[in-house]
């Protein structure tokens, strides 16, 4: 048996940001640590209704985020009405609580408002209705995003305690893509997935003796995925396992999700501060300590360890 990662997660469970703000790091410039994005692009926009005046996504996962709407000159009664929409995946859009501005209009133009983004979504975009004349207006969202000279450095130690968190807990923190290979289908009617939490089963391929690769229809097997600590595919009632001769070694691969979401919010808090802790571990010490005895390599602290055991799949 042997497993592979095929697709790597796509965010870490903490963020550069979170990284710098535990370590206390930070450029010192405010030139530096502010990040501007225009979501609507500054010029006079032409009447569009219902919010169909779409402005363009803005990653601020991880950042705490502000958005300006900076309003010119309305046109003879015209108004200008914006919100704010948020998104795990950058298509589905839904509004954000309490995220829509003062209406602006003849008699309030010519002005700056703010709204603080407080949500969790990795995207943000403003959408905007322009009613009975044309309005000048932009709508731009600002990042804390301070800049350090060690960014790749701290990038490295935020992949490094991730994987270290995850061959500890033995499961998988953010969804990722896996191969397990097998030389064999099981005696049994099923097969138990490593790495919980199991989220789907996205193929099930057979290599026979000749080299040809067959993927087994899903109509044959069903995948459990109700329990957070065991993920299981089996085979539907009546059902056998393909009658074939596999070629000697690694004949079955099973391609699986597994994870506690997309986002780093669905990690649980207690290995996302084990994360930081461990993090500043490695910043503080970053090389072998020297003592009397020689080199010692530094254990995963008590705290690292405290906080990530209420997590963690003993194997049995």
């Amino acid at each position: 048996m042997g497993l592979k990662l095929y697709s790597a997660p796509a965010v870490e469970p903490v963020s550069l940001a979170e990284v710098k703000a535990h370590l206390r790091l930070d450029s010192t410039s405010f030139a530096d640590d502010l990040a501007s994005s225009q979501s609507i692009a500054p010029g006079s926009h032409v009447i569009a209704a219902a919010y169909s005046l779409l402005g363009s996504s803005v990653d601020v996962l991880g950042y705490s985020a502000m958005v300006t709407l900076e309003a010119g000159a309305c046109g003879a009664s015209g108004t200008v009405n914006v919100k704010l929409q948020e998104s795990n995946n950058g298509s589905s859009w839904t509004d954000v609580t309490s995220g829509a501005f003062t209406q602006v209009t003849e008699d309030n133009d010519n002005a700056t408002y703010e709204l603080a983004y407080s949500g969790s979504k990795r995207y943000l975009r403003a959408v905007a209705t322009v009613a009975v004349a044309a309005c000048s207006f932009a709508v731009s969202v600002l990042k804390d995003a301070a800049t350090s000279a060690e960014d790749t450095l701290l990038t490295s130690l935020i992949k490094a305690a991730r994987e270290k968190a995850e061959g500890f807990l033995n499961r998988a923190l953010i969804t990722q893509t896996w191969d397990l290979t097998l030389d064999d289908f099981p005696a049994s009617d099923t097969i138990e997935l490593p790495l919980p939490t199991l989220r789907s089963v996205t193929s099930l391929t057979y290599t026979d003796s000749d080299g040809t690769d067959t993927e087994w229809d899903d109509s044959n097997y069903e995948v459990d995925v109700s329990d957070p600590l065991r993920g299981r595919l089996f085979l539907t009632y009546c059902n056998t396992w393909p009658s074939v001769v596999l070629r000697p070694r690694s004949g079955v691969v099973l391609r699986f999700v597994a994870g506690y979401g997309a986002l780093a919010t669905d990690v649980p808090e207690c290995i996302r501060l084990g994360m930081l802790q461990l993090i500043g571990h490695f910043y503080e010490n970053r090389e072998q300590v020297v003592s009397g005895r020689g080199l010692v390599v530094l254990p995963l602290p008590n705290v690292v360890e405290a906080l990530w055991w209420p997590e963690r799949i003993v194997p049995i």
